[in-house]
């Protein structure tokens, strides 16, 4: 079994932004050799997360007002986690709603994705450099 392991690096100009990674992912999994297996991909970072959805910009700005709705960003004093010196608190909770990582099985050297699904990295607390953990395993 082989075992293959890559870094993607993003920074958002945004504070809130979706990007579509699926290109990156295929290209890890072409580097890989990896024909049949499972490919995780994940955030590295508690204000970031990865997950699977439609590529419609309409979705992604119901997702920005959406997770706006459930954790505001303003105003910071609202978050216990802001005492800190941070004024991330919502970040932390948009992550967790959006989720870590996503698994996808690798077939006859593919992601084998249902209709429609794409890979996202989701950006809460941008304007840094993050990475994402792309972690490859079969034959």
């Amino acid at each position: 079994m082989r075992s293959f392991r890559k870094e993607l690096w993003f920074e958002t100009r945004q504070r809130m932004a979706f990007l579509n990674i699926t290109a990156e992912v295929e290209a890890a999994l072409v580097e890989s050799g990896v024909r049949e297996g499972l490919c995780l991909v994940n955030a590295m970072h508690i204000t970031a997360s990865v997950f699977i959805n439609d590529d419609e910009a309409g979705l992604h700005r119901d997702y920005a007002r959406w997770l706006e709705q459930l954790a505001p960003h303003a105003p910071t004093s609202a978050y216990q986690h802001n005492q800190t010196g941070e004024d991330n608190g919502d970040a932390h909770l948009k992550r967790q709603v959006m989720g870590r990582e996503v698994v996808v099985a690798v077939t006859q050297g593919a992601l084998d994705f249902g209709p429609w699904e794409q890979i996202f990295y989701g950006e809460f607390d941008g304007r840094r450099r993050k990475r994402v953990l792309v972690k490859i395993i079969g034959e």
